[in-house]
């Protein structure tokens, strides 16, 4: 793969791998630099292997990227002072405050569910891979990944349900 082709999957790629990993991280900081860490390693090993979807590929190294980082770090805490310093008007302030409570909300589901709940659910519905990639990511059958992605969905469904009424 020449330097054009990767820049070529950079500019495609970067914002799908970029939100996936944030949704892993919670941390805008720490995101931009494992989608550095995602293309250097693509430079390195793309011509190495024989990828037939490059997008899985890459949401496979992203994905091991991330588990390196947590290796790396054991524990990472999360700081956001940025949003509140982008704020410039009342409405903005109730939108990106709603919006910020939503988000939280999802991550806060997302940490109670089991790392294979939450890995089915950041494949299809974050990387918004076909069924059967998201199957053969994991290492499951087709069958078994729908039954995993069903049963995480129905347990989002329950604890935000669960969250509405204490709400």
């Amino acid at each position: 793969m020449d330097e054009q082709t990767l820049e070529d999957l950079y500019r495609q790629y970067v914002t799908d791998v970029y939100r996936y990993l944030l949704s892993l991280s919670k941390d805008h900081y720490i995101s931009e630099d494992l989608v550095q860490e995602v293309f250097y390693r693509a430079y390195l090993h793309v011509d190495k292997d024989e990828t037939t979807n490059i997008k899985a590929w890459l949401f496979r190294v992203a994905h091991n990227v991330w588990i390196d980082f947590l290796r790396k770090h054991k524990r990472v805490s999360v700081v956001d002072d940025e949003f509140f310093r982008t704020v410039q008007s009342n409405d903005q302030v109730e939108k990106q405050v709603l919006t910020k409570d939503s988000v939280q909300n999802v991550f806060n589901a997302m940490d109670e569910l089991s790392p294979k709940y939450r890995q089915a659910v950041l494949l299809s519905d974050v990387r918004e891979l076909t069924y059967q990639e998201a199957a053969d990511e994991m290492g499951v059958s087709l069958a078994n990944y729908k039954s995993i992605l069903f049963r995480a969905r129905r347990k989002l469904r329950k604890l935000k349900e669960k969250d509405d009424d204490i709400g």
